[in-house]
């Protein structure tokens, strides 16, 4: 593997700043100073080795203790839900998406309030951040932090770049703006198919009815681009109602259904899961794929020609109308279940993993898959943005961190959770491609649903 320079000079002074808060005691102080913690497994064993050096750095300096348990996504997603419908609960839940959980279970008052956790950086922090940390809960009749934010990532480009220059393209003449961008990938097929490539596609759209997530995020990325950002506001309305909303899922809806029907993005992509588009990515069955964090990119980070030579990253274009297009993002980081018996270390543990210097070295270790929270780590510590060890971050950290991002819907109301996993979305296009609906009709059929499932929730 390539070890990638993080010995800039303001780098190195995080890392120093790092030793000197490990020095000092813990404001912990419970009979019991082991606190049970569940962790999702890292995309890459970086991940996982720079969370036990962050647990042994917290142990080292508090005197505390952490009985930490690993486990693959689907899994803690399985027991997280099994420990809170039961009540059984360990005491702090460490996910890297947990946007999933987190609506409903702290609508229904099953999660502890950890404002005192997130306000000692509020100053900080990113009010992207902030917004996708925060929950309403029905019991209290009001919002507060529920998740200790120390991580967020957004959804780029990944592109075989050897495969547009061996179809005679150059990405530097890539449009500017949403739809013409996706277009600019057309001719790259037939190019390469007019070269024996005929298995290749230009892109690999997830216009699936299977999700469970990454259909969902292109979707609203569409919305966005389109002028339907405001579908759902942070004051946890819906407004499929609002015409202007209305017509960018009409033409989102229409643009994606018609790359598929012109044959420019896989058969087989009606039904993948979200791990089938980075697969078939891998095996270069199309060219383009629009896919969340550097996951892709990491995936085949030992094989140099590839990661180094073949593979770009880029950020996100312009709206349609020419405007800055924010890029939506998730938060990851810890949440405590009610019910848990050592809150006080599990928020300890939080606040000592959100200190900057803390959250910066552990999210270098796991090699930037996710960026930080606070800005300023990244505009402060040159390795985030050196483009000369690594060729795709610079992109990724822009889109990220350094240009405009707003929250994911699922902080602003739990009805998203549901519209999500129904894959209303990718309902639209199934009714599309297979039922003969036109896109007004597919969209008003899930608008209606949509509705319904948000008149459940009234926020007080």
């Amino acid at each position: 593997m390539h070890h990638m320079n993080r010995r800039a000079m303001i780098g190195t002074s995080l890392s120093t700043a790092a030793v000197g808060v490990l020095s000092r005691p813990s404001i912990a102080n419970a009979a019991d100073k082991t606190a049970i913690v569940w962790q999702i497994q890292g995309f890459v064993p970086e991940e996982d080795a720079a969370f036990r050096k962050t647990v042994a750095d917290y142990e080292k300096g508090s005197g505390n203790k952490i009985d930490l348990s690993v486990m693959p996504f689907q899994a803690l997603n399985q027991k997280a839900i099994a420990a809170m419908t039961s009540g059984d609960v360990p005491d702090l839940i460490f996910h890297d998406a947990p946007a999933a959980l987190l609506p409903q279970n702290a609508w229904n008052d099953k999660l502890v309030d950890v404002g005192d956790v997130v306000e000692a950086y509020s100053s900080q922090l990113s009010d992207t951040a902030k917004l996708a940390s925060s929950y309403y809960n029905s019991a209290t009749k009001k919002r507060g932090y529920y998740l200790a934010p120390v991580k967020q990532a957004v959804a780029p480009f990944h592109i075989w770049g050897d495969l547009v220059r061996k179809a005679g393209f150059d990405l530097k003449d890539a449009p500017k703006t949403w739809d013409e961008y996706w277009n600019f990938f057309k001719p790259v097929q037939t190019s390469l198919r007019a070269k024996g490539m005929r298995k290749m596609y230009s892109m690999g759209l997830q216009i699936t009815t299977v999700g469970p997530n990454d259909g969902n995020g292109l979707f609203y990325h569409f919305m966005i681009a389109n002028g339907g950002q405001d579908i759902v506001t942070k004051d946890g309305k819906l407004h499929t109602d609002d015409p202007k909303v209305r017509e960018a899922a009409i033409h989102s809806v229409e643009f994606m259904t018609n790359l598929y029907k012109e044959g420019y993005v896989p058969p087989e992509a009606l039904s993948w899961n979200d791990a089938d588009d980075n697969n078939a990515y891998h095996e270069k069955l199309f060219v383009m794929d629009f896919d969340g964090t550097l996951s892709t990119e990491l995936a085949m980070i030992h094989d140099k020609k590839a990661y180094y030579e073949e593979m770009a990253v880029m950020g996100l274009p312009n709206k349609n109308d020419g405007t800055l297009m924010p890029a939506q993002t998730g938060a990851g980081g810890g949440f405590i279940p009610k019910g848990a018996k050592n809150i006080v270390v599990a928020k300890d543990f939080m606040k000592f993993f959100m200190q900057p210097a803390v959250m910066n070295e552990n999210l270098k270790g796991g090699l930037g898959r996710w960026v930080p929270v606070i800005p300023s780590i990244v505009r402060d510590d040159p390795w985030w943005t050196d483009s000369k060890s690594d060729p795709h971050r610079l992109a990724y950290v822009t889109e990220a961190v350094l240009n405009p991002t707003i929250p994911a819907y699922n902080g602003f109301n739990p009805a998203i959770g549901q519209v999500n996993a129904e894959q209303l979305w990718g309902q639209c296009h199934s009714d599309v491609i297979k039922n003969a609906m036109t896109p007004a009709q597919a969209v008003e059929k899930a608008f209606k649903r949509a509705e319904a499932i948000f008149a459940k929730f009234t926020f007080g």
